[in-house]
């Protein structure tokens, strides 16, 4: 591995005040892409659009020009973020040939803020994975342990910060997609409360869970990428107002904070060390002046199945728009227009897609929507007034972010019940709503585990104090 990049902040000093080049941050940036093909974690590089931003990064610098807040900073997106000068796949047959007329509003931010994306992630085609095996470009590496998984769905963009490819990557987070890579990877995942960072641009999975978030070293430097992220967006419906205060204003202090330990998340079924390791954590912050509390939250055992339901049933509907007549793969083979439907999306999709298509399309069926999809929003309405009822007497939640720390490569491909288990603790969030956090909370033999934090909605500031808090412990 590379050495690790200096904060965002001090790079930031750093391009501004003319000491260090934006080219040269980029050029290094695309460097460590390409000398680290082999863990798969990258899967396009716009070098020429690159290095022509960075440039104009240090002529409007030596012209005395205002830059932003990021200027100079690469980063890597995820490949399901629309972006010029380099095709958007999802990691996808049926997309790889598809190239953007326009940015995904997050990119179209970070750009005007100066960051310069120098690379495209890998991950689980249409963000449909915990393991990023299910590409079709082929899987991604753990940077830790190269026979094992870097996590999914995010997995190379969590793989490019481990491997200091760049100071930070976005992903996307449907259930967890952003937190498990860095819980495998050793790094930090902010999931943002729902709504809170605009979803236009990204390829959809699930619409009602999809959040964007960064993958980074630091929450200090989490927090400077969603400041510059956050906010309404026209384009995006679902966007909500961000808060008035700046997302760098970190209370780094635990004294009285009032931190709940949810009892169902040490049943069985987690690792025995991870649940010693995540215990040991929460021991430091009550030593450190954190009121901890046990709570429970009776229906959060149904998450999973209810994610389940819910996620499939949106990936179903949201896949119908690639038939393969207006853009990406089409069946020049086919006899008619029904046929090549048929082609495009068999060629196209991989096995974990079809799946979750036929899981949501089940469920939606006559006879069996009521026992399932109504019922399972049910269930989800049940756990955003438990996990309401809860946020009534503390200020955050904690628990492990992961039951088990990285799995073997092709140790669940043929068991997909196993690979949904690895979203178990993650999902409840992003069924609710809220912001969570995954942080690195040591090892477990010699592989990273990470240790979860989550807040009530639009309390995405004080998540992140609380987050740099429990760093500074550890």
């Amino acid at each position: 591995m590379f050495d690790q990049w200096l904060p965002i902040r001090e790079l930031v000093a750093s391009v501004q005040s003319g000491k260090t080049s934006a080219v040269s941050l980029v050029t290094e940036a695309i460097k460590r892409a390409k000398a680290t093909k082999d863990y798969n974690a990258i899967l396009s590089i716009p070098e020429e659009r690159a290095l022509q931003r960075a440039s104009q990064i240090d002529a409007d610098i030596k012209a005395g020009k205002s830059v932003g807040d990021l200027a100079g900073v690469p980063f890597v997106a995820k490949d399901n973020f629309l972006t010029l000068g380099t095709p958007t796949t999802a990691a996808s047959h049926i997309l790889e040939p598809f190239e953007a007329p326009f940015q995904a509003t997050a990119i179209q931010k970070l750009e005007a803020a100066g960051a310069i994306v120098i690379a495209k992630a890998n991950l689980d085609a249409f963000a449909h994975g915990s393991s990023t095996e299910n590409s079709a470009f082929g899987p991604t590496k753990n940077p830790i342990d190269t026979s094992r998984v870097p996590g999914g769905s995010s997995g190379g963009s969590g793989a490019a910060v481990a491997l200091n490819i760049a100071p930070f990557a976005l992903g996307t987070d449907t259930g967890g997609s952003i937190r498990l890579p860095a819980s495998f990877c050793g790094i930090v995942g902010l999931k943002p409360t729902y709504g809170l960072v605009s979803r236009f641009g990204v390829v959809a999975m699930a619409s009602s869970t999809d959040v964007i978030g960064p993958l980074t070293r630091t929450s200090e430097d989490a927090a400077l990428v969603l400041d510059v992220m956050s906010g309404r967006d026209p384009l995006d419906g679902t966007t909500i107002q961000r808060d008035t205060t700046s997302y760098t204003k970190l209370d780094s202090s635990l004294k009285g904070k009032k931190i709940g330990v949810i009892k169902e998340f040490y049943a069985d079924g987690i690792d025995s060390d991870i649940k010693n390791a995540t215990l040991a954590t929460i021991k430091k912050l009550e030593s450190a002046g954190a009121e901890i509390k046990q709570v429970s939250l009776p229906s959060i055992d149904l998450a999973l199945a209810c994610y389940y339901i819910i996620v499939p049933a949106e990936v179903s509907s949201n896949l119908s728009r690639y038939d393969g007549q207006r853009y990406g793969l089409a069946a020049s083979d086919a006899q008619d227009l029904e046929e090549s439907y048929e082609i495009a999306r068999e060629r196209g999709f991989e096995a974990e897609n079809k799946r979750r298509i036929m899981i949501g399309t089940y469920v939606l069926s006559s006879g069996y929507y009521d026992a399932y999809y109504k019922r399972a929003q049910t269930v989800r309405t049940k756990l955003i007034n438990e996990f309401a009822e809860v946020f009534t007497s503390v200020d955050f939640l904690v628990g492990p972010t992961a039951p088990f720390t990285a799995f073997k490569l092709g140790q669940n491909v043929g068991d997909p019940l196993q690979m949904y288990l690895a979203d178990i603790m993650t999902v409840a969030a992003n069924l609710v709503g809220i912001p969570a956090i995954s942080i690195p909370a040591g090892e477990v033999n010699k592989l990273p585990i990470g240790i979860q934090f989550m807040a009530p909605q639009l309390h995405d500031r004080q998540l992140l104090g609380i987050a740099q808090a429990t760093e500074k412990l550890l």
